[in-house]
């Protein structure tokens, strides 16, 4: 197939990442980048064999096909627009939006273009979750009937250099690492149905400790530890925490627990990850070999979606997708608010798996 080429907007702490992760597939090729700060645009593609241009220069390119969006989460539906008015496929990072109506506009502007939308998480194309997913499908737990799924530590203020975004709008816990957690459970449950949480503001400010920060102040205003309750179409429950208020913990990153035993999942915040399932019957928690390569990073889900362009077949790391984590993210928020059950009013076919086999830097066309 044909090789895309791919232009970077948001020279942050992410991109490097995504240089590394795209770098094994020969469907895409990443050429150019661009920020809001020239000088970090202009340093960052000076590192990576890049040309620096202005947002909107990039954007007014023909030999850029797809465009990825990792500005900071209030900005990603306006960018994200942005470069579908240009004409231009689009990658964000998650979230896809930070409330329903901008997640929407961006759903409805790439689907009136003709235009691809991908988004962020891809960790479920790794190796650990697409082992723990094909051993799913194969029934070697039977159906899920729960899951746990939990993300718990004391925030990003010991070491990010922009620690202060992750306690304003489109921050905190559920929206910085939900999507990890949330992708992972419709990857490899389905859709979710109805959600029911609980939410508070611990602390109403933090104090900096790293480096680029010490000593700041930074206001809160997004709650810092949100419990919740999914219920899923399939029937399945699950339990999910995510906070940023805890100091240590002894719990699984994720647990799926079906009619004929229990899976152990590794963190969904990574590619790789142990799996681990005791039987019915049985103590003894066993190992599963990884059936899908653990050589794999940030750039997998883009890759998938430079095949899908081409060859016509959906891609997994879709905007349906990051929608419908949006809606779920948005309903826990709104039932810890109102107290009561929230209806999920998205769903979307369970992503397909890949297939088992494929060699470092390939994907099913």
């Amino acid at each position: 197939m044909e090789t895309l080429n791919v232009g970077i907007v948001g020279a942050g702490n992410i991109a490097p990442a995504y240089i590394r992760g795209c770098e094994p597939f020969d469907i895409i090729k990443i050429t150019a980048c661009a920020d809001i700060l020239v000088d970090r645009a202009r340093a960052f593609a000076a590192e990576n064999g890049l040309v620096a241009y202005s947002v909107e220069d990039l954007l007014a390119r023909d030999d850029i096909d797809i465009v990825v969006n990792l500005t900071i989460p209030a900005a990603h539906a306006a960018v994200s627009l942005q470069i579908i008015e240009a004409g231009k496929h689009v990658y964000s990072e998650k979230p896809l939006a930070i409330n329903r109506a901008d997640g929407e506009e961006v759903i409805a502007a790439a689907k009136s273009a003709r235009l691809r939308l991908g988004c962020a998480p891809d960790t479920f194309l790794g190796g650990g979750l697409q082992t723990a997913r094909k051993a799913i499908d194969d029934g070697i737990i039977g159906r899920p009937i729960a899951a746990t799924a939990v993300f718990m530590a004391h925030g990003p203020e010991a070491w990010h250099p922009n620690a202060g975004i992750f306690y304003l709008k489109g921050g905190g816990p559920l929206f910085d690492m939900g999507p990890y957690y949330l992708t992972a459970l419709v990857h490899l449950m389905g859709p979710a149905a109805r959600v029911a949480g609980s939410a508070r503001i611990s602390f109403p400010e933090r104090i900096a400790t790293s480096e680029a920060l010490m000593g700041q102040a930074l206001p809160v205003e997004v709650n810092t530890h949100i419990a919740g309750t999914l219920e899923f179409e399939s029937g399945a429950i699950a339990t999910v925490i995510t906070s940023f208020d805890i100091w240590g913990h002894h719990l699984p990153n994720i647990e799926i627990h079906g009619e004929a035993g229990s899976m152990s999942v590794g963190d969904p915040n990574h590619f790789h990850g142990a799996i681990h399932i005791v039987k019915g019957g049985t103590r003894e928690w066993v190992d599963i070999p990884h059936t899908h390569s653990t050589n794999i990073g940030r750039g997998a889900g883009l890759a998938d979606m430079a095949y899908a362009i081409q060859s016509g077949r959906p891609h997994r790391a879709s905007g349906d997708l990051a929608f419908h984590v949006l809606d779920i993210m948005c309903a826990l928020e709104e039932s810890a608010a109102q107290g009561a059950h929230i209806e999920i009013k998205s769903t979307l076919p369970q992503p397909s798996p890949l297939p088992p086999g494929l060699a470092d830097g390939e994907l099913d066309a």
